[in-house]
């Protein structure tokens, strides 16, 4: 337990300076807000249509796959830092996970998820 003192200390004194930053720039801060300033900014441009606006499902597909092979590069490199002690197991595990990831990847752009505009 005594080991964890210093991580909460230094989250104990982010959060310190984190609260007297946002403390001292709302006490020191100009303070002159006018009708103009309080009106929301959207592009230069008064806003249309409602608040809530549902987002393309391309976005969805797209960050889901962001993931996915953003996994992958976190898998791939200790591998590479351990990549002569493991041997030749971990090499063909590795090829294997890769070539799975390369057949996911074109049956991904066969589909056609790949393409924003169809």
């Amino acid at each position: 337990m005594a080991t964890y003192i210093p991580l909460f200390l230094l989250f104990l004194v982010a959060a310190v300076i984190a609260l007297a930053m946002f403390t001292l720039t709302s006490l020191l801060g100009p303070k002159n807000p006018t009708a103009e300033k309080m009106i929301p900014y959207e592009c230069g441009s008064d806003s249309t249509g409602g608040r809530f606006v549902k987002p393309s499902v391309k976005f969805y597909l797209t960050a889901i796959l962001f993931v996915v092979f953003d996994i992958e590069a976190v898998l791939i490199y200790p591998w590479t830092v351990q990549f002569r002690s493991l041997g030749w197991t971990g090499l063909a595990t590795m090829a294997s996970f890769i070539a799975l990831l390369v057949v996911a990847l074109v049956y991904v752009w066969k589909k056609g998820a790949l393409e924003w505009e169809k």
